[in-house]
């Protein structure tokens, strides 16, 4: 498949996330009602285990290779921290492979892993179907694959043991509206994607979709600034932004907190002093989005990733796999910190840590 046409593709499905099954709007009283419902949901204190609470014994001496659509995001990096912080006393070697952002451009990466020799294999952030040839190879030699956001969808995926992701849209779907709620309805919009990816495009499909649904939001633009390149074109968009709608642009909501880490830089804040913007993200809860969280400094709002405790039902995964036992069928729920709940769940760690005590109920059963 060539570059161009996995591009245009991609485009494809953002756009059908966007006028597919997409709702009336609904009236002002309505939209606020259903929004501050899902928000407060949400945003919920996270304490109680919902996982699995059995499963094979922990399996020793193990070399799993981690690959990293790119090491350098916050995300994958405390997914691969928190599989490191699991397999402690196990023997396991877990080892990175970082494609720097290229994963997807049709290298066999996969295939390179395999030549590692490696008993198992965690594809992080990589779309699983730019890999089908090397995910086959895995098959063939009886290496299980198990992804991290290799696909918009939780559990079976084609060549992957399982995916473990939250649902993009659902995602995207709190963001958008703790934006409006948020505003009162009063916002001028800027949504911010990476199309690259089937799981951003998705994100930035559904934040759209749910928006059209508030008949007093307005959508300025949608920018799709791949995380690649985006720090080289960052400042010409933004000074774009404020050039064509002013006031007008209240707030942003983005699909991931790199975006606002760039926002930090003293040359953007230059460009956007004037608008006392509000911002939100989709993903992934990196500490930094933390932190400006806690001094409502531009972000006042994360969909986090629990990234450690992913990095544990990695683990758990990958041993069911290497065990011949069935997926935990395991989907954490939906979070959102704000600066009302960020005193929980990790938030003074400026991590998104469950108080589930999830590592005990994995440790009760691996028997390690």
């Amino acid at each position: 498949m060539t570059t161009s046409f996995s591009k245009n593709l991609l485009v494809m499905l953002f756009l059908s996330c966007v006028f597919t099954g997409a709702q009336a709007q609904q009236n002002s009283m309505q939209f606020m009602s259903a929004a501050n419902a899902k928000v407060a949901k949400a945003s919920a204190l996270k304490s109680k285990w919902d996982g699995p609470t059995s499963g094979p014994q922990i399996l020793k001496d193990k070399k799993i290779i981690f690959i990293a659509h790119d090491m350098s995001d916050a995300g994958t990096y405390g997914v691969f921290n928190g599989m490191k912080e699991a397999a402690v006393g196990t023997g396991w070697q877990i080892l990175p492979l970082d494609c720097r952002g290229q994963c997807n451009q049709g290298a066999g990466v996969v295939k390179q892993a395999l030549d590692m020799k490696p008993q198992g294999i965690v594809l992080a952030g990589v779309d699983a179907a730019s890999q089908s040839k090397g995910l086959s190879a895995a098959a063939d030699a009886k290496v299980p694959v198990v992804g991290w956001h290799a696909s918009f969808k939780a559990g079976a995926v084609p060549g992957l043991f399982t995916n473990i992701t939250t649902d993009p849209k659902d995602a995207a779907q709190i963001a958008a509206l703790f934006g409006a709620a948020e505003a009162s309805n009063k916002a001028g919009i800027v949504v911010l994607t990476d199309t690259s990816t089937p799981f951003m495009a998705t994100k930035s499909g559904a934040i759209v979709e749910a928006l059209r649904q508030c008949e007093a939001c307005r959508i300025l633009s949608t920018e799709d600034l791949p995380l690649a390149e985006s720090r080289k074109k960052f400042a010409g968009v933004i000074e774009g932004l404020v050039k064509r709608h002013g006031s007008k642009w209240t707030h942003v909501i983005a699909v991931n907190d790199i975006y606002f880490d760039m926002l930090d830089k003293p040359e953007i804040e230059q460009i956007i002093a004037g608008n006392k913007l509000r911002g939100i993200s989709a993903g992934d809860g990196s500490p930094t989005a933390f932190k400006r969280i806690r001094k409502s400094d531009v972000q006042i709002g994360t969909v986090p990733e629990p990234l450690l405790l992913h990095g544990w039902q990695l683990v758990d995964e990958l041993n069911r796999a290497m065990s011949k036992a069935d997926p935990s069928g395991y989907h954490t729920p939906l979070h959102l910190v704000t600066l009302q709940n960020i005193t929980y769940d990790g938030g003074p760690k400026d991590v998104f840590d469950p108080s589930n005590d999830f590592r005990a109920k994995y440790l009760s059963y691996w028997g390690k």
